[in-house]
């Protein structure tokens, strides 16, 4: 029996790919990263997110400095200001676990959205587990982004479009990585619609802060906003922690400095080219392999991937694996295993201290699973036929 074929036994069993199961697995994560970060000096990130909001509140910019109350800087659009209103205002452990949960829960939901059988979505509950729980140490929006494209996707699979733009315009609106959902937009039945409610969401929520917060206030720290991202791409190269994606693979490795859009516009092509073939568009396991190719393509291609950004590329891996018509070979189970390992469990105490050490920081080797898995679901767009397989027919013996 091949590593996939037990690997489905595994997950089909009943009480493993029990929903409410996996839920509760997932919010037990959640209230533990929480636990495990509650102390001021470790949860950082959720000090920056509770300022965002108290900041906004007193007029105060909200992307410079404050070293009295966190280290770093904030990062997420001023719409950001209100959606961690209700967290902010609550105690701070309270509202630091309930964040938590909110995030395993926002990604568990889009994931049971998706259309097809339970095990694909089994299959993400079980194999994220651990990248889920390295995203929610670090508190960020990173698991709510891999949502909200996902989310996206069976939204406009099952025509809501209105609720796809929303998830969109949230997510660009807090962390420009949400715009990946707009690479359905060619799968919607709908797509007049689609772009207006995109177009009418995104105004709306951008506009929405100010108000709340005043409209001069918030127009300049929209442009303070833009102003922190350019500044933030140009340092990205010199942090171990930042730019651990492909094109910071190919720099570290190389040891060559260049503009990296001699990288992202070949990527950018190579993501785009399947789109010609508009008679795969029809076949659900395409779509998906759209989807999976986009969750890859905004961690691999962004100077600013972080770790805990894997969450997203690696929700993607298992769509790529878990989708195909076709019967996955060795390969690709190796593939999957080689992105476990290396992307998933290398931030971990579970892996060698020397090798993440010694290798896989300094090189950002924690991008070349999700690479290889990108370039050859890339390939298999460009030349697989998608169509839904039949099911084989038992042979029976004929009479003698």
């Amino acid at each position: 029996m091949s590593i996939a074929d037990r690997l489905r036994r595994l997950t089909a069993a009943p009480l493993l790919s029990d929903p409410r199961l996996l839920l509760g697995l997932w919010l037990l994560l959640a209230v533990l990263a929480a636990l495990a970060k509650m102390s001021p000096e470790r949860c950082n990130n959720y000090l920056i997110f509770e300022g965002v909001f108290r900041h906004a509140s007193h007029g105060l910019p909200l992307y410079d400095y404050y070293p009295s109350e966190y280290h770093d800087h904030n990062l997420y659009g001023p719409f950001f200001a209100l959606l961690i209103a209700p967290f902010a205002l609550l105690p701070h452990p309270a509202g630091l676990a309930l964040w938590a949960a909110a995030l395993a829960a926002s990604l568990f939901f889009a994931v049971k959205a998706l259309p097809g059988g339970r095990g694909m979505q089994v299959f993400v509950w079980w194999f994220c587990a651990h990248e889920l729980l390295t995203a929610l140490f670090m508190q960020q929006f990173n698991i709510a982004v891999a949502a909200a494209i996902v989310g996206a996707f069976a939204l406009v699979e099952k025509e809501k479009e209105p609720w796809a733009a929303l998830l969109i315009a949230v997510g660009a609106l807090v962390k420009i990585y949400g715009l990946a959902g707009l690479a359905f937009f060619l799968f919607s039945k709908h797509k007049r619609r689609f772009a207006l409610w995109c177009a009418g969401w995104g105004a709306g929520l951008a506009l929405l802060p100010m108000a709340a917060f005043g409209p001069q206030y918030i127009a300049e720290q929209y442009g303070a906003w833009a102003a922190c991202l350019a500044d933030k791409n140009s340092l990205n190269a010199g942090s171990l922690m930042q730019n651990i994606s492909l094109l910071g693979l190919v720099h570290r490795t190389t040891g060559l400095q260049f503009n990296d859009l001699w990288l992202m516009a070949p990527g950018a092509a190579l993501f785009a080219a399947p789109y010609l073939r508009r008679r795969q568009r029809q076949h659900l396991a395409f779509r998906f392999a759209f989807l999976a190719s986009a969750l890859l393509f905004v961690v691999l291609f962004s100077s600013g991937s972080e770790s805990s950004g894997y969450i997203i590329a690696l929700t993607g891996a298992v769509v790529w694996y878990a989708s195909a018509p076709w019967k996955r070979g060795g390969w690709d189970a190796g593939l999957m295993v080689f992105a476990f390992v290396l992307t998933s469990l290398s931030p971990s105490d579970l892996f060698p201290a020397y090798l993440r050490e010694r290798y896989v920081q300094p090189y950002a080797l924690k991008a070349l699973p999700c690479a290889l898995i990108w370039f050859k679901l890339s390939a298999e767009m460009l030349t697989r036929d998608y169509a839904a397989r039949p099911c084989p027919t038992p042979k029976t013996s004929e009479p003698r």
